[in-house]
């Protein structure tokens, strides 16, 4: 199902070339995914056999991640928006259901708010309008200067991960991806969430949302993701219980029944 497009693409925006995958059916309804924070275009596999047949799977690696470039920190959320923004426009994609988790649910926020007629419908997962403090990014940023990737990887696992997965041996590829992300590229992005505040205009927005918490995510808890959601009337929420900060990865057919269905009830397939 998932064959085409496995050879490796690259999109170039300015100077900058950006990795992507294009998979699925190419005149099917347009799924595109956006990572977290120190992960890559992988953080989905365990999800994209258990979707419908015939959607058009978009998935890509930010700036700084996976095998897009890394230009210097620090990044802006606006650059982060327009780097997704020119690949959909590239690959002639509009009316997609967006699903970004972390800083790709932030990512998505801004998209639909410079461009609706790319985004038909939207699921943030374990992400906000606002996350954390700008002090706390800054603290991050310089532990990363002074360490390495090392220190903030073994930090992240206990956010990420439920105690049931920091248990056994599963997740030690996703503590070695994050500790392989390049730290200029996890400097500059955290750069991008310490200056974001999207409560205004999320406000604003009008769309199909729908949010997806973890019981035991520490980085965007429930509430914070339920906040947000608040913002944007008829919206909806759903909370995966035996899930950290990334319930695609710990609960995947939780989430691909999640996003099924609601690809369902907004008419998207």
């Amino acid at each position: 199902m998932y064959q085409r497009g496995r050879a490796m693409k690259v999109f170039q925006k300015d100077e900058f070339h950006f990795h992507y995958r294009d998979e699925g059916d190419p005149n099917g309804p347009p799924l595109v995914f956006s990572n977290s924070l120190g992960t890559d275009l992988r953080l989905w596999d365990q999800i994209l056999p258990l979707l419908p047949k015939g959607l058009r799977i978009i998935r890509y690696d930010m700036r700084g991640h996976g095998l897009s470039d890394c230009p210097s920190a620090p990044y802006s959320m606006g650059g982060l928006v327009s780097d997704i923004e020119a690949l959909m426009d590239y690959l002639k994609v509009k009316d997609s259901m967006f699903v970004g988790l972390s800083i790709g649910g932030m990512i998505g926020q801004g998209l639909a708010t410079k461009r609706r007629d790319l985004i038909r419908s939207m699921v943030l997962s374990n992400t906000a309008a606002k996350i954390a403090t700008p002090d706390i990014w800054r603290e991050r940023i310089a532990s990363i200067r002074e360490n390495g990737m090392d220190l903030v990887a073994d930090a992240s696992m206990s956010r990420w991960f439920s105690p049931k997965m920091l248990a056994g041996q599963s997740k030690a590829p996703w503590h070695n991806m994050l500790r392989a992300t390049r730290a200029e590229g996890y400097i500059g992005c955290a750069h991008a969430i310490a200056g974001t505040d999207f409560i205004t205009p999320t406000s604003a927005l009008r769309l199909p949302v729908m949010g997806i918490a973890g019981d035991h995510d520490s980085s965007t808890p429930a509430d914070l993701v339920r906040e947000t959601l608040d913002l944007i009337p008829g919206s909806q929420f759903h909370l995966i219980k035996g899930a950290g900060h990334a319930p695609c990865i710990e609960q995947p057919a939780t989430f691909a029944k999640l996003l099924s269905d609601f690809l369902t009830s907004t008419s998207h397939i």
